[in-house]
């Protein structure tokens, strides 16, 4: 295996191993008391946002282990359409694309997010709790997980 799709492959399962313990010390309060975090604190914004990244990152090996390279600028979304590219084009299943897609889109709503608020500075416009997210912090790493796991086998394959 090339050592730069090993590398990417490492990126995202450490990746997705912070997303695991993240959520855990979003929802464990022993975890919370024993790193000194307020108990009322959570994380699940950087869940989404780290199950995210498993994905691009394990996405980018795969492209890389068929000869597709993607960079800056606009990395993610070069990746994105080659990723979609290959499904169109049935050498990916479909499945493995719609986690991708709504991951990505995750994210995105997370940075839109920042920007408006960012735009908006003093004017408090998003009025959610940061608990409300805990449903899509789990499936973003139950997604993060299906997507790693059978991208990798693909790529061990080949």
């Amino acid at each position: 295996m090339d050592i730069r799709v090993r590398g990417y492959l490492d990126r995202a399962e450490n990746q997705l191993i912070i997303a695991k313990a993240t959520f855990e010390l979003s929802v464990n309060d022993k975890a919370k008391e024993a790193v000194f975090i307020p108990l009322d604190k959570t994380f699940f914004n950087n869940v989404i946002s780290e199950s995210y990244y498993a994905i691009f990152y394990t996405a980018k090996a795969y492209l890389l282990s068929l000869g597709i390279e993607t960079s800056a600028p606009e990395e993610h979304k070069k990746t994105y359409k080659q990723f979609k590219e290959l499904v169109k084009n049935k050498k990916l299943d479909e499945e493995l694309f719609k986690i991708y897609d709504e991951e990505s889109n995750k994210a995105e709503n997370l940075l839109k997010i920042f920007f408006d608020e960012k735009r908006n500075r003093g004017r408090f416009t998003y009025n959610l709790s940061a608990n409300a997210n805990k449903p899509f912090a789990e499936q973003s790493i139950k997604n993060s997980i299906f997507f790693v796991s059978n991208l990798k086998k693909i790529i061990e394959i080949e």
